[in-house]
């Protein structure tokens, strides 16, 4: 497989059924879908086990990238599902647990730097807000955690632009009035 060739073609030859196309795309994307694991999970573990289980998800479900979006876009939202998904499941475990004091509901701000803080509460805000405006989460992630454009991501959800501007306006009041309220 020919290291020239560009990622968006490696997943399409990859969703196609080219079993050295996903290698080559999985060995590829490794390195940007653990940084943004890193930027929504304060620690590297965490990061780590999102990372692997979001290029898992590529693998598994790289024939349903129907290319109606940049597979940049589709990794975007993989990943960012991912990383979610790992911090639900490392919450609940801790929960049933049982612990007194879960070192994942408030960050100690002895033993914690404020980045990784925020991004426990930054996590626990977009919890509360998918219970009850579940429309407004992937547009507030995509566009202000995966920071990608406006007309990828109303592409992507195919919606117009100005719903998604729309929804993302109240996804950050929503957010914004959470983290003010801990």
């Amino acid at each position: 497989m020919p290291d020239d060739l560009d990622i968006e073609e490696l997943a399409d030859r990859a969703a196609k059924g080219d079993a050295a196309a996903l290698d080559a795309l999985l060995s590829r994307i490794g390195p940007q879908v653990m940084r943004q694991c890193l930027r929504l999970l304060p620690c590297r573990q965490d990061a780590e086990e999102a990372c692997q289980d979001a290029l898992l998800q590529v693998a598994r479900k790289i024939d349903s990238f129907a290319g109606r979006s940049k597979f940049s876009t589709w990794l975007h939202i993989v990943t960012a599902n991912c990383a979610r998904q790992t911090y639900r499941s490392l919450k609940r475990r801790a929960e049933e647990q049982s612990m007194p004091q879960l070192p994942l509901d408030t960050a100690d701000p002895r033993t914690t730097s404020v980045i990784a803080g925020s991004r426990l509460d930054l996590l626990d805000a977009l919890e509360r807000l998918e219970a009850h405006r579940p429309e407004l989460v992937a547009p507030l992630v995509l566009r202000d955690l995966c920071q990608l454009t406006y007309d990828q991501i109303a592409d992507h959800l195919a919606i117009p632009v100005g719903t998604l501007k729309s929804r993302i306006h109240d996804a950050r009041r929503h957010v914004r009035a959470s983290l003010q309220a801990t």
